[in-house]
């Protein structure tokens, strides 16, 4: 349980998240996650990182229980913190990530993948923004790159996901295949790159990244403002505390 670091033959390194029940971080598992990308960035040895997921869901954001469970605003800043660290790593890897996703990818979820430079998806997957409902914002930077503007105003205002078959279709996913194949599939694009001269393929991640319209970090950050304005106001709490009470009941 944890984050987990596997270097495979070739250079490709495998990170795995696995957080029963859901894949919902608490702060030390986005701190974790983001130390595993810069340490994999980091090895001159690797030429791709695979990142994905154990369990039903490839990621479903943060622990909303472990926010509530805080009386202040500590872990909020803290979480908020962890998430920026955790997608800045994912877009800042001097090596390609390639996000393998299953099942649901929600909240910080978008904020990874969209920070990614390829995903992989099963067939069952599904990615979508709920912050609204959950009285938080952030990370419509990231929706942003897999589906158009008003796709994502859309799926932004009213919490509706979006199929990994419609994020193919605009080209924000790589493939799409069976949950059993997906790591495969993965490892395969992954092998692909690998096999490529390694400083090329650095120096085209950091063109690439170069000349993105978008500042992802600095956008991301103007996000959280909000969300730390809405917490102040005490919307965020009273939201929160009522998705509590529907979880339980």
């Amino acid at each position: 349980m944890g984050t987990q670091i596997e270097r495979r033959d070739g250079g490709i390194v495998v990170i795995t998240v696995d957080h029963p029940p859901v894949n919902a971080l608490p702060v030390k598992g986005w701190f974790d996650l983001a130390e595993a990308l810069r340490d994999s960035g980091a090895d001159p040895q690797t030429r791709v990182v695979v990142l994905r997921a154990e369990g039903r869901g490839f990621n479903a954001g943060v622990d909303i229980k472990e926010l509530a469970a805080d009386p202040g605003h500590d872990k909020l800043v803290a979480v908020n913190n962890g998430c920026y660290e955790a997608f800045k790593a994912v877009y800042e890897c001097p090596v390609p990530v390639i996000s393998a996703v299953q099942g649901f990818c929600v909240g910080g979820g978008i904020g990874l993948v969209g920070n990614s430079d390829l995903i992989v998806a099963s067939d069952d997957a599904t990615f979508g923004l709920p912050e609204v409902d959950r009285g938080a914002l952030g990370a419509a930077t990231h929706l942003s790159r897999l589906v158009p503007q008003h796709m994502m105003r859309a799926m932004f205002y009213t919490g509706q996901t979006a199929t990994a078959q419609q994020l193919a279709e605009f080209g924000s996913v790589h493939g799409v295949v069976a949950r059993e194949g997906l790591l495969d599939a993965a490892l395969a694009v992954a092998a692909d790159i690998a096999a490529k001269n390694p400083l090329v393929i650095r120096k085209a991640k950091a063109a690439l990244n170069g000349i993105d319209p978008v500042d992802v970090n600095r956008s991301y950050r103007f996000e959280q403002g909000f969300t730390f304005e809405l917490n102040l106001t005490g919307v965020s709490g009273e939201i929160r505390a009522e998705f509590g009470r529907e979880k339980e009941a």
